[in-house]
């Protein structure tokens, strides 16, 4: 068995969403998903067929996107493995309960801006995904302007009530 890391090449500005699924049926009932639970979004979705002919089935709103998430999931190249890259402005809190709530979905590993690398094995000719690095690590503990700059902000999101 060969570990690899693999890390996702994104613009800093744009989120990702990195799962697991078993079914071909995932592709069109992502992509309604997604479009479902916000109108107008843009996103690219790639899936990494497990069996028979094995592509990289794919879909989204907006080319460039779907273009990314194919690069990100031919690179990953676990089974059953799907990535959504989401465009400027949107965000994983606004999809999330619809990607979930998804029946092939069977586990979200990553829901991010931060940078992000993938470990994957590899045997033969299969390969999985065993966990993701997102982010960094910490540099301390927060203090109480810290606390009250993240009470803040969200509420300037409107994420939190007044």
């Amino acid at each position: 068995m060969e570990l690899q890391i693999v890390k996702v090449e994104k613009p800093e500005n744009l989120n990702v969403i990195l799962g697991m699924s078993h079914f071909i049926k995932t592709v069109e009932d992502l992509h309604e998903a997604l479009v479902t639970a916000v109108p107008g979004i843009k996103f690219g979705l790639a899936f990494c067929e497990a069996s028979g002919k094995r592509l990289v089935r794919k879909s989204g709103t907006a080319s460039e996107l779907v273009e990314l998430a194919v690069r990100n999931a031919q690179a990953i190249g676990a089974g059953h493995s799907f990535l959504i890259v989401l465009g400027e402005g949107y965000f994983p809190i606004n999809v999330l309960h619809a990607v979930k709530a998804c029946p092939e979905v069977v586990r979200i590993f990553a829901a991010t801006a931060n940078p992000l690398s993938v470990i994957v094995a590899e045997q033969d000719d299969q390969r999985g995904i065993l966990g993701v690095l997102d982010g960094h690590k910490p540099l301390g503990v927060e203090a109480e302007e810290d606390i009250q700059w993240r009470k803040d902000i969200l509420r300037k999101f409107g994420y939190k009530a007044g």
